[in-house]
Formats: structure tokens, sequence, C-alpha cells
């Protein structure tokens, strides 16, 4: 491939689908979609160009699903570190967490903040975990920090310097999965001018293939900014 994407971001969307087309429990699908996560993760690290990978794993939307599948989903990602966190600091990944954590368990809130920590001088592949995180917010809470700094005047670039997501770059390449063809509040700052794809297999249905298979197809993408 003659051209890779250094940030790649994913609206891990289908996982409710994913489990109801088999049959299954919707929170089977979640815990699939987490296994996929995490494979997905460690097939990025071997990717030297992809210096960045965020995920939508929690928006601010979601804390209107019933409490049982929130629960769980707050369980299967405290899981996934507790059985991958050694493995992920020995691939030498960092994790950054984007969104206010403050209405969590406590329990996952010193978990995830443990795992920023431990984390922090690794510097492979940067991953951003979205959790009760949403794009408008980002840029709100971007603007109030400048506001109370007393700026007089913002620009774009003092924006971005304040995002949750900085100093990772913007967005190159969105997947979004299952289909649906819209961003849902996700990252909206960085998403200006980025490649994106909607293959129709949900999130747990994400393989090895297709991941590089989406990967041929920024490759061959021609990217103008706005230019000719």
């Amino acid at each position: 491939m003659k051209k890779l994407p250094t940030h790649i971001a994913f609206i891990m969307d289908g996982n409710r689908r994913w489990a109801k087309k088999r049959g299954l429990n919707k929170m089977l699908g979640h815990k699939k979609g987490a296994e996929v996560l995490v494979s997905v993760i460690k097939e990025l690290n071997k990717i030297n160009e992809i210096k960045y990978a965020s995920f939508f794993a929690f928006s601010t939307e979601n804390w209107n699903r019933e409490q049982k599948e929130i629960d769980a989903i707050f369980h299967l990602i405290e899981e996934m570190f507790e059985k991958n966190e050694q493995e992920f600091n020995n691939l030498n990944i960092k994790f950054v967490v984007m969104g206010d954590i403050s209405r969590f368990p406590v329990v996952m809130q010193e978990k995830l903040i443990k795992v920023q920590e431990n984390s922090k001088n690794n510097s492979g592949l940067t991953v951003l975990l979205a959790l009760n995180y949403g794009g408008r917010d980002d840029i709100a809470q971007a603007v109030n920090k400048l506001l109370k700094a007393n700026f007089k005047s913002v620009t774009e670039e003092d924006i971005k310097r304040n995002l949750l997501s900085y100093p990772a770059p913007d967005i190159d390449f969105l997947i979004r999965t299952s289909g649906e063809q819209r961003v849902s509040n996700f990252m909206l700052f960085q998403l200006a001018y980025s490649e994106m794809y909607f293959p129709k297999y949900c999130w747990p249905a994400l393989t090895k293939k297709r991941l590089y298979k989406a990967l041929k197809i920024y490759s061959k993408r021609n990217r103008r900014f706005g230019g000719n």
C-alpha cells in the first residue's frame, strides 16, 4: 500500500445486531466486540505508519440504555485491561482515555487512571479510548479552557491544542461498522477532512482480512483537503 493513515478511528457499531442475527444474547455481542477491539489494537500496533487509533467505546448518549447492559459494558472494559494490560505494556502501547469518567464506578475510574499512568511513557501505538465522550462536548470544554485562560480571541489551533485527543493529529481515516453512515457526535473537530468508510458488517465481524481491505481502500483515496 502506497499510503496508510497516521491516525485511524473506529465507531464500533453493531454488537447487538451481530448477536441478534445469531440468536444470541446482546451481551455476547458486546463480549465478542471487546475481543475484536483487543485484536485490532494488537494488529494496528504492528503497522509502523499508524501512530494513533481512536475507538468510540461509550458515548454520552449510551447512558439511555438499560442499566444491566451498561454495567455489562463497564465490566467488559475492566476485564479487557485485567487480561491484557501486561501484554499491552509489553507491546509498548500507550492508552489515553477521552471523556468524563467521573460518572463511572469508582473501581473502573481507578483502573482507567492506572492504565493511563502505567502506559504514559510507551512509544508504540497510542490508543485513544472514548468513554462517556461527545464531540460537541469536547469542543465546548476546549473553549471553556481557553476562556478560563483569558483568551481574547480563539484560533482553530488554540481549540485543537485543548481537545481531549491532543497531541494526536486529525483523523485520517474513519471506519464505522454496521453500514450506518453518520459520525454520531464522535470527534467532530478532528474529522474535518477525514476519509470515511462504512462497511455493512457489524463490529464483531471485523476480521484481520477486512481490516487490511479497509486500509487498502484508504490507500487508493485521493485526499485533496479542499484543493484540486
